[in-house]
């Protein structure tokens, strides 16, 4: 059974939302499901506190699967399970995003 509430999903600590397209339009499923898996399994050691969606589509069609970190607005191409562990190190652990992965920064409302 899933939480039931904003305090057992964690809402009230997370200073991040990260949303991560599996497929099957942009990438293949296998490959959404085996980086949405090791997403899940990091980030439970991850010291700063996010939330994470999983999303069958960002209505981008190619270069998945796609990472959105919010609030900051930031997109990633290509998220394998080797490049999230980057991305977590450098930008949701160290505030940095991986500039060369970045396909676009646009935050909510601005």
């Amino acid at each position: 059974m899933g939480a039931k509430n904003f305090t057992e999903i964690g809402l009230p600590a997370a200073r991040r939302h990260l949303f991560l397209c599996v497929g099957p339009d942009c990438c293949s499923a296998d490959d959404g499901q085996k980086s949405w898996e090791h997403l899940k399994a990091s980030l439970k050691s991850c010291p700063v506190p996010m939330m994470r969606t999983k999303a069958a589509c960002l209505r981008l069609c190619s270069e998945g699967p796609w990472l959105v970190v919010y609030p900051e607005g930031v997109w990633y191409a290509q998220v394998t399970p080797e490049r999230f562990d980057r991305i977590r190190r450098e930008h949701l652990e160290g505030g940095i995003p991986v500039k060369e992965w970045v396909r676009a920064v646009q935050p909510l409302g601005g």
